[in-house]
């Protein structure tokens, strides 16, 4: 699994304990809203805090 953190524009380094919880949260989290398959392969979140 490859998670990347982009804030304002500059990549925010992960290492793979990081990249392994955010993953599983936000894949978890996808899977159990309807209209969503499980496996997909590729899931974005943007947050703007405007």
């Amino acid at each position: 699994m490859k998670v990347e953190l982009i804030v304002d524009g500059k990549a925010i380094p992960l290492n793979d304990f990081t990249q392994a919880i955010i993953g599983n949260v936000a894949t978890a989290m996808a899977d159990s809203l309807r209209g969503v398959a499980s496996g997909e392969k590729d899931i974005v979140i943007k947050v703007n805090r405007e």
